[in-house]
């Protein structure tokens, strides 16, 4: 890791730097046959009670025929943020929501990542970018 791991609530907020991905991205529950192909081209997977789910690139889902979410847009919190920290998660989510904007938060070991529609990506990129700024 790049810089250090934060944990503390206002810490973590004041270092989000979010950054919008390139691209569309969608969220689908393929059938057995095409799982490989998934796991192949996933950005993330996680396998729920009902099998698996993918997080893909919206063109690699419409190329392999699969019903999936509406697309998303990506941010990426570019804060090294602790697995035990607390607070981030509730600050964007609620920050997002006081505007209306959906997100489904994903964490990973270094960042963590926000996935909006695809049509407010820009808006919630500059929503976060207020809350750093407040911080």
């Amino acid at each position: 890791m790049s810089g250090p791991v934060l944990r503390e609530t206002r810490a973590m907020i004041a270092g989000l730097n979010p950054e919008l991905q390139p691209g569309a991205y969608v969220f689908c529950a393929p059938p057995e046959a095409l799982t490989a192909a998934c796991a192949a081209a996933a950005l993330a997977s996680f396998r729920e009670p009902e099998g698996p789910s993918f997080l893909l690139p919206a063109a690699k889902a419409e190329a392999l025929g699969l019903e999936a979410s509406p697309p998303m847009g990506w941010i990426i919190l570019k804060v090294y943020s602790s697995l035990e920290g607390v607070g981030l998660t509730a600050a964007v989510a609620q920050a997002l929501a006081a505007r209306g904007i959906p997100c489904n938060m994903v964490a990973a070991l270094r960042h963590d990542h926000v996935f909006t529609p695809l049509d407010r990506a820009e808006e919630a990129l500059e929503i976060l970018r207020a809350l750093q700024a407040k911080a």
